[in-house]
């Protein structure tokens, strides 16, 4: 990875900090792109630039506004002179019940979730072209197994990962586009109980949750090590979705 140039969407903080702190640490220049985590990219890109003078970058959008992430692109290709991978990390993850599910929160969720990538990526192929680079989107087991009370997250993530797929078909052979499907890593940001946690880490074959460095060391697989992988998409769930 070592001065290759990575655009990381959501690498404010969790498991986007660790993706952009891993592939730092490979070697990468990193965009750290956030949209209202100010303060907290502006400190991850202090530092990243202390170790490494001139290696990062934070860059506010937000990614729901289509029309904009042509020149998020441009910011990055413009500052660092070109583009050799893309990180779909973005996401906005909360219930809509049926029955109380309103236009913005579907707006929202498949905005984020699925519309964004999709945009992202469009406008970033062709620098990635040039450099025969990567995507990689982050999914989600329940892309898979609903989760209950979640149908628009759930769907726009099964979006995401069809997405993954017909990218791969599309972009091809100049553009690798690969997904990851965190499981149990963190615990939503609105809080699960105790009991509920357990109840999740129970279901799992390694009977644990993970952590965000499994997440982040396997988007470094999918972009250093990979080479011949395209349109797949790796459950990282401590067996979870089996």
């Amino acid at each position: 990875m070592r001065d290759k140039t990575v655009l990381i969407t959501g690498a404010a903080r969790r498991i986007g900090a660790a993706i952009a702190t891993t592939l730092h640490t490979a070697g990468a220049r990193v965009a750290v792109h956030y949209h209202r985590s100010a303060d907290e990219a502006e400190t991850l890109v202090a530092g990243f630039n202390d170790s490494r003078g001139g290696s990062a970058i934070a860059l506010q959008a937000d990614l729901r506004d289509y029309d904009t992430l042509p020149g998020l692109v441009r910011q990055v290709t413009g500052h660092f002179g070109g583009l050799d991978a893309l990180v779909n990390n973005a996401s906005t993850f909360y219930p809509t019940e049926v029955g109380s599910i309103g236009v913005d929160d579907f707006n929202d969720l498949v905005g984020t979730n699925l519309g964004a990538p999709l945009f992202l990526s469009q406008a970033a192929a062709p620098s990635l072209r040039q450099s025969r680079g990567a995507i990689v989107n982050l999914v989600d087991v329940h892309a898979w197994r609903p989760l209950k009370a979640h149908p628009v997250y759930c769907s726009a993530k099964a979006g995401l990962d069809m997405l993954t797929r017909s990218l791969a078909r599309e972009l091809g052979p100049e553009i690798r586009v690969n997904g990851v499907a965190p499981g149990p890593i963190l615990w939503p940001e609105q809080g699960l109980d105790d009991q509920q946690q357990e109840k999740i880490v129970a279901a799992t074959a390694l009977k644990r949750h993970g952590e965000p460095g499994d997440i982040a060391r396997t988007v470094l697989f999918l972009l250093r090590d990979a080479g011949y992988i395209t349109g797949q998409v790796i459950a990282v769930d401590g067996g979870r979705s089996l």
